[in-house]
Parts: structure tokens; C-alpha cells; sequence
């Protein structure tokens, strides 16, 4: 049982580190939109085509904006939270039982 315990932890760590990275992908992207990107840059782009299939649907079922504030970021970064905290913990308490 050892051995599964420690793919769960693997497992755990792996999409911990995924969940962060992509949590800095979604607020580099918000920090950007603050200014006028060339959305010719690479960068700008990468950023875009990483983010945009997660925001866009919560921008449409959002029916508001703060004063022409967009809020999905906000979202998506309480959303990663909760599965940083929930599901990735999950697995570690599973693993230290079954261990």
C-alpha cells in the first residue's frame, strides 16, 4: 500500500505546483491587461491562448461588471485556492492513511 500512498503524494505535489503556476499565469495576464499590449508579443499571446479558454466562460455568465472592472481573474484565483486547499490536501490525508 506504500506505493500507492506515495503516487497519491506525487500525485498531490505535481498538481499543487500545476494549480500555483497557473495562478501566476492568470495574474501576470490581469497585470498586463492593465496597460496597452502589443497582442502581436509572443508573450502576450502565450498569455491570452493559456487563459482565455478558463475566463471567457466565467465573463459570460458574470452578469455585471465593476465599473468596467473584469472580476474572472478574481474568481479563477479563489477557484484554484479552493482546489489547492481542498482536493490537493484530500490526497495527502488519503496517502498519510493509507501509508
Amino acid at each position: 500500500m506504500f506505493i500507492l500512498s506515495n503516487f497519491l503524494v506525487a500525485i498531490a505535489k505535481i498538481l499543487n505546483i500545476g494549480l500555483s503556476l497557473y495562478m501566476w499565469i492568470i495574474i501576470a495576464r490581469a497585470v498586463i491587461s492593465w496597460v496597452n499590449p502589443d497582442p502581436f508579443n509572443p508573450i502576450i499571446r502565450f498569455l491570452n491562448s493559456a487563459t482565455e479558454p478558463v475566463l471567457y466562460p466565467i465573463r459570460r455568465r458574470l452578469p455585471f461588471r465593476f465599473a468596467g472592472i473584469d472580476v474572472s481573474p478574481i474568481i479563477v484565483i479563489l477557484a484554484i485556492i479552493f482546489l489547492q486547499t481542498f482536493l490537493v490536501q484530500s490526497l495527502v490525508q488519503v496517502a498519510s492513511r493509507l501509508g
